[in-house]
């Protein structure tokens, strides 16, 4: 803390807060603050030429809380001399972007000196320099930056000394003045009154080494954006894509509607739920793993076109794909199959490209992706019999299928993918494993895999030419599912019949794991876990739903794929971490 530094560390530091020896800004020359007090103090000008040693990470934990004090120093002073240093408003006439596109004929050296030409702009400050009467900021707002041009002159009263001792990178600021362009060419606000809005308490990220921890990328992501603006482009881009999907929908007719997320019944995919108590019902819910059924009791009640937009959360592993909570939009339409959503899916992406894009090859992380249309349909089976030689059409024993997947794919001393197979119960499981390893891995283009097992598909209608397959596609794009999407199954006893069915499965894993030697048991297995019937859903079935399609498109992995973000994690604002151990 303050009081226990030496006294001459401590004049550096006020030094620092005064003026920030590093600008910080986005670009990877990095200037220094001259002016002529600090010209005289020789452990000054001694550390002016020293490349700071650590990043915001690794900062002592003293100097930052040293810092900050110094930083709520100013805020009492700013208070004792009658100004706010938490503003309540400011009137601003321009954006900085817009200042920019307006006077871009501005010559340099010329100034728009007008009355019309007075300007008030707010924003960060990211960058400073200093000298002597003269004094240079780059203020970001929303838009983008300019520069902030301070002679002593112009500004009022006794401002330009608060300039050098109140205001820090970091400071949000309102500023008002005319517009010129320096002779350098750099347009600038001449700056005739400025107001700190918001008074930074904490120093930001150094360019030198910027905020490059992931975790506190992540955790932090305000700092985050704040230091990597191209952060925040992604989460603009983000919004435009799901504004775009929006309006593909709806221009075809589709209505937005909302379902509950807390549910007396997890159902609509099979996955592990996030269970909460509600102490006036004194019972549990589940927050909601899909919106399939609540959508399709929709369907029963009236709506022909529905969708919903919304999070979805699903207590599993994290990964770069995987974050347990996730956005996608399900939506359902009565008298169509399942060609129609691969129409539909081919459209809603095309078109989300294009808005943020610009055009219909992009880049992946290395690969180009071609999104122009029509995108390759073809079934399970053949994609697996073009990828293995096995032919499970012909395949109906069980175990001879085990034999034959197992030498065909040689898993040697895979011990996890030759566990896997031979846990299948039945040969459709077996075909989904085997694309699963294989054949998903590999599908980089965009590509409709269609016609799954029955018994992967429990919400599918069965298909009308093929006896144990079902009417239902998954969109592969750089080997991730994208969408998922079905005929969908309306005979309410043929439902009942399956999602019994499943329940029964999945109580046969729960007791195989229950057996095992606790040594042997995955932390977090994502079988452990209960799964009961949505008797309400099979009631409104039995009420009558008409024939409809519906598809699931990840909003995430789609932002992902049209943004070039590695991670699930970059496109979405505040994912979900483990707390860190004080």
């Amino acid at each position: 803390m303050e009081g226990a530094l030496h006294p001459m560390r401590l004049k550096h530091l006020l030094h620092f807060a005064a003026f920030p020896k590093l600008i910080f800004r986005n670009t990877q020359s990095v200037s220094t603050t001259r002016c002529a007090s600090s010209s005289s103090s020789p452990a000054v000008a001694g550390a002016r030429n020293r490349r700071p040693s650590s990043s915001p990470s690794q900062t002592n934990t003293s100097d930052r809380e040293a810092i900050r004090a110094i930083r709520i120093k100013k805020v009492e002073e700013l208070r004792s001399k009658g100004l706010d240093a938490y503003a309540y408003t400011w009137q601003r006439t321009h954006a900085a972007n817009h200042l920019q596109e307006i006077y871009r004929d501005l010559g340099n050296g010329e100034e728009a000196a007008c009355e019309s030409d007075r300007v008030s702009i707010a924003g960060r400050i990211v960058a400073r320099r200093a000298f002597g009467k003269l004094a240079f900021l780059t203020l970001r707002d929303d838009s983008g930056t300019i520069q902030l041009y301070c002679e002593k002159e112009r500004l009022i009263s006794d401002q330009f000394e608060h300039l050098k001792t109140l205001v820090d990178i970091g400071d949000i600021l309102g500023a008002e003045g005319s517009v010129k362009r320096t002779e350098k060419g750099e347009l600038s606000v001449c700056v005739t009154s400025f107001s700190i809005l918001t008074k930074s308490l904490l120093p930001l990220p150094d360019k030198y080494h910027g905020l490059t921890d992931i975790d506190k990328r992540y955790r932090q992501r305000y700092v985050d954006m704040i230091a990597n603006p191209e952060v925040a482009d992604v989460f603009r881009k983000r919004a435009k894509i799901i504004s775009e999907i929006r309006k593909t929908v709806e221009s075809a007719g589709f209505i937005e509607v909302e379902t509950p997320v807390l549910q007396g019944a997890a159902g609509g995919a099979e996955a592990r739920p996030f269970i909460t108590y509600h102490n006036s019902l004194g019972q549990d819910l589940y927050l909601r793993i899909a919106t399939e059924l609540h959508l399709k009791r929709m369907l029963v009640g009236g709506f022909e076109k529905v969708y919903e937009i919304g999070r979805i959360f699903r207590n599993e592993g994290l990964s770069t794909r995987h974050n347990p909570e996730f956005t996608t939009i399900e939506m359902y339409e009565a008298y169509t199959d399942y060609e129609s959503m691969m129409n539909m899916a081919e459209e809603i992406v095309t078109r989300s490209a294009l808005a943020v894009t610009g055009k219909l090859i992009i880049d992946y992380q290395g690969v180009e992706i071609s999104l122009e249309r029509p995108w390759r349909r073809e079934t399970m089976h053949n994609l697996v019999k073009e990828a293995t030689g096995i032919d499970f059409a012909k395949v109906d024993d069980l175990t001879a299928a085990k034999e034959v997947a197992l030498q065909t794919l040689n898993t040697g001393g895979d011990n996890q993918n030759k566990s896997s197979i031979e846990a299948c119960p039945s040969v459709g499981h077996m075909l989904n494993e085997v694309f699963e390893l294989v054949v998903e891995p590999k599908l980089l283009q965009p590509t409709f895999v269609l016609d799954y097992p029955l018994e992967v598909s429990p919400l599918a209608k069965p298909h009308r030419r093929h006896t144990g397959l079902t009417e239902r596609f998954e969109l592969f794009v750089c080997g991730r599912e994208m969408a998922n999407a079905f005929s969908e199954l309306t005979d309410p006893l043929d439902q009942r019949e399956r999602l019994e069915d499943q329940v029964r499965q999945h109580k046969k894993k729960n007791a195989a794991l229950v057996s095992e030697d606790k040594s042997k048991k995955v932390d977090g297995d994502d079988d452990a876990y209960d799964v009961n019937l949505d008797e309400d859903f099979l009631t409104a079935l039995e009420y009558g739903m008409p024939p409809a399609s519906g598809m699931g498109i990840g909003i995430d992995r789609l932002v992902m794929l049209l943004t070039n973000s590695a991670s699930i994690r970059d496109v979405i604002a505040f994912p979900v971490l483990k707390t860190p151990q004080v």
